[in-house]
C-alpha cells in the first residue's frame, strides 16, 4: 500500500469520526433545548400554583374572619335571648303573684 493510500484511508477514518462527533453533539442541542422549554413551562406553572396559592391563603383568612365574626354575633344573639327569657321568667313570675293578691282581695 503507498503512502497515499494510507493517508487517504487515514482521512476517510477521521472525516467518520468528525461525522459521528458532529452528529452525537447535534443530539444533546435538541436535548438541551428540550430541558429549557420543559424548564420554562414548570417555572410557569410554578408562578401559576403560586399565584392560586397566595389566593387561597387571602380567601382562608377572610373566611377565617368571617367564622369569627358570626361566632361573636351568634354569641351575642343567645346572649340577648338568654336575657329575654329571664326578664320573660321574671314577668310571668310577677303576673302569677299578682293574680294570686288580685284573688286573695276578691275572697
Amino acid at each position: 500500500m503507498s503512502i497515499i493510500q494510507k493517508k487517504e484511508k487515514n482521512l476517510i477514518s477521521l472525516i467518520n469520526k468528525l461525522n459521528s462527533i458532529s452528529l452525537t453533539y447535534s443530539q444533546p442541542n435538541f436535548e438541551i433545548e428540550k430541558i429549557r422549554t420543559e424548564k420554562n413551562e414548570l417555572a410557569r406553572q410554578k408562578l401559576e400554583i403560586e399565584k392560586k396559592n397566595g389566593e387561597l391563603i387571602r380567601e382562608h383568612k377572610y373566611l377565617k374572619q368571617r367564622i369569627k365574626t358570626l361566632q361573636q354575633e351568634v354569641k351575642q344573639k343567645a346572649s340577648l335571648e338568654e336575657n329575654f327569657n329571664q326578664e320573660l321568667d321574671e314577668l310571668n313570675q310577677e303576673t302569677e303573684n299578682l293574680v294570686t293578691e288580685l284573688e286573695k282581695w276578691q275572697m
